[in-house]
């Protein structure tokens, strides 16, 4: 079936959209639903072919977009991470890439055939897993915190050295093509390329950021004009010379990501938004143009290469980076066995197949379709056992019992300094570096941004965690937060604390129970638990306090002594599990639990000086 122009363009939007809400659902890497998206309605269905819908236009259109993908992974690199991120990390986008490298090429050369070139540039290609694939399988597996952070952070530092690797190598191959054949003419050829590229690209980073700096373009211009200069940086450095456009857009990321004084946080966000449209239609192009034939003649020896991949190279690697670390043996195998490929290999291959099949070079054509096996294979096999296997080596996570708090303002504090007190982890997200500060100073572990951003999708670490405490003093906040993590918690795991605007407003202003979480919070007389009276008692002298029942003090008593005095708010087992009183739960705690609660009943400096006269007396 052949839609027409406009038709095909509205089918591949949907489909990317619907693929891309199903991965989220079900939280599996979009790339992979993407990429069998593509294959149903291209080789598979005869849907959609790229070639006929937009011609002479492929190239230069993937050209555009792979620079884009460039430039947004290239400019969450801040050199100041890779100093402060763990000994292992550092070994692995390094010391373990390299290894991964060399093993991948010298695998490709002997159990594929293709030339020693083609097999380098293929090795630098799937070198790279990436955020995108490696957050969502971490969330759905939850494997302990220390595997967690190794995994995720070098999934984030690897994507830009690995696809800088990647255009290193393929320009090494073009000069080498573009020579006459002697070693010294490609090396000369390769210099200009790297020399071009990464002057152009310092030179454009540097002056953008300038122009940011000094606010030369208002704030509502500067994706725009951050978007134009890195299409036409990519343009001019080509110009200049030939296949350079790449490696400068990627230097251009990297300095304007590093230099000081130059806020990208609004950028970054409108090139996520437009990377994440980018990649979920070209994907599906990229995957419409697989030759399936071609990937049925691959057979064995690919299925060998994805082993070789999976179980050679990767826990080789691994090996060499935690030498002399702290992590046990298991812990280790859980790292090797984890390292799905992604976005960029895919993105970058295919754009290197079609200028390569320009230049005429043998195997070209096979690059992306093996590069598409490799992430399908690597997505679908680690998905499937990463969890029974984080079980048999003991280093799965059990049912996670740490809060994670919307909100490090004081009350926030005054609660996760009880739930620490009794062994529960907590974290408390807060946009203010001010109430992140005083959290800090009073030791709990706090993580500095906006729970809604997409720096908090991608660095804050939700393993350990399994219910969210919205204490905010905006409703608003409350509201979002408690929507943006209903996948990841459950509508039943979220709490919130009322606020005035809850309390006062009419039934037409009231935001439904559907969009927040329940409120927190037991209490026998009329009057709610709302943020401000929570603050308020607080200022006031009010204090938060533990009581453990026994056979002798259980709960009905303690409810009869306090409960006109003291909003009840958490009982925790022997077990370390938590109950949350709440408007739509009272659970029934039974001896040997502990309750946290509000006391009401301030006590004056008068009540006090009174009790010392009587201590005295007696």
């Amino acid at each position: 079936m052949l839609l027409n122009e406009e038709a095909t363009l509205a089918l591949i939007a949907l489909a990317g959209l619907g693929c891309q809400w199903i991965a989220w659902r079900i939280k599996l890497p979009a790339i992979l639903l993407l990429l069998l998206c593509g294959i149903v309605l291209g080789p598979v269905g005869g849907v959609i072919h790229p070639e006929v819908l937009f011609g002479d236009l492929l190239f230069p259109l993937v050209s555009l977009a792979v620079a884009i993908i460039l430039f947004e992974g290239s400019l969450t690199l801040h050199f100041n991470q890779l100093r402060d991120i763990s000994k292992v990390v550092r070994r692995l986008v390094s010391l373990g890439a390299i290894i991964t490298w060399v093993v991948i090429a010298a695998a490709s050369h002997w159990l594929i055939a293709l030339h020693w070139d083609m097999s380098f540039l293929f090795g630098a290609l799937v070198v790279v897993t990436g955020p995108t694939v490696i957050v969502p399988m971490l969330r759905t597996i939850r494997v302990s915190a220390r595997i967690g952070n190794v995994l995720r952070w070098e999934g984030i530092v690897i994507d830009p050295i690995g696809a800088l690797l990647a255009v290193l190598v393929f320009e090494w191959i073009i000069s080498s093509n573009a020579g006459t054949g002697a070693f010294s003419h490609a090396a000369w050829l390769f210099a200009k390329v790297v020399f071009v590229g990464g002057f152009t690209g310092a030179a454009a980073g540097y002056a953008l950021g300038v122009v940011l700096r000094r606010h030369w373009l208002p704030e509502y211009l500067q994706a725009l004009g951050t978007l134009a200069s890195v299409l036409a940086v990519f343009t001019l450095a080509n110009t200049l010379v030939h296949e350079s456009g790449l490696l400068a857009v990627t230097i251009m990321g990297m300095w304007l990501a590093n230099m000081k004084g130059v806020e990208t946080e609004d950028i970054l966000s409108f090139k996520e938004n437009l990377t994440l449209m980018l990649i979920s239609a070209l994907f599906i192009i990229l995957a419409a143009r697989l030759d399936l034939e071609q990937l049925w003649q691959l057979g064995m020896p690919a299925l060998a290469l994805l082993a070789v991949i999976m179980f050679i190279a990767r826990p080789l690697a691994v090996w060499a980076s935690t030498l002399g670390s702290d992590l046990t043996k298991r812990e280790r195998a859980m790292i090797a066995w984890i390292g799905p490929r992604g976005i960029v290999a895919a993105a970058v291959s295919s754009l290197f197949a079609l200028r390569l099949e320009q230049n005429g070079l043998e195997d070209a054509d096979i690059l992306s379709t093996l590069t598409f096996a490799i992430i399908i294979g690597t997505v679908v096999f680690q998905s499937a056992t990463a969890r029974p296997i984080a079980r048999y080596l003991g280093v799965a996570d059990p049912e996670p019992n740490g809060f994670i708090f919307i909100g490090a303002n004081r009350v926030a504090r005054e609660l996760a300094k009880i739930f620490q007190q009794n062994k529960l982890p907590v974290l408390l997200v807060d946009p203010s570096w001010e109430n992140i500060r005083d959290a800090r100073m009073a030791g709990l572990r706090t993580f500095h941004g906006n729970p809604l951003s997409r720096h908090a999708d991608t660095y804050l670490d939700l393993v350990g965690y399994g219910r969210l405490l919205a204490l905010s003093p905006q409703r608003e906040l409350n509201v979002l937060a408690s929507l943006r993590y209903r996948p990841e918690f459950g509508r039943r795991n979220i709490f919130a604390l009322q606020t005035s605007k809850d309390t006062r407003s009419s039934q037409k202003q009231v935001i439904s129970a559907d969009y927040q979480g329940r409120y927190l919070g037991s209490w026998e007389g009329d009057e709610a638990l709302t943020f401000s009276k929570f603050s308020s008692l607080l200022s006031q002298g009010a204090r938060l306090r533990t009581t453990k029942l026994s056979e002798d003090f259980a709960f009905e008593q303690w409810w009869k002594q306090h409960s006109s005095s003291r909003y009840l708010l958490f009982a925790i087992s022997p077990k370390g599990q938590v109950e949350i009183f709440s408007n739509e739960s009272n659970p029934q705690p039974k001896a040997n639990w502990i309750l946290i609660s509000l006391d009401v009943e301030v006590e004056t400096e008068a009540d006090k000086a009174q009790k010392t006269v009587e201590r005295s007396a007696s």
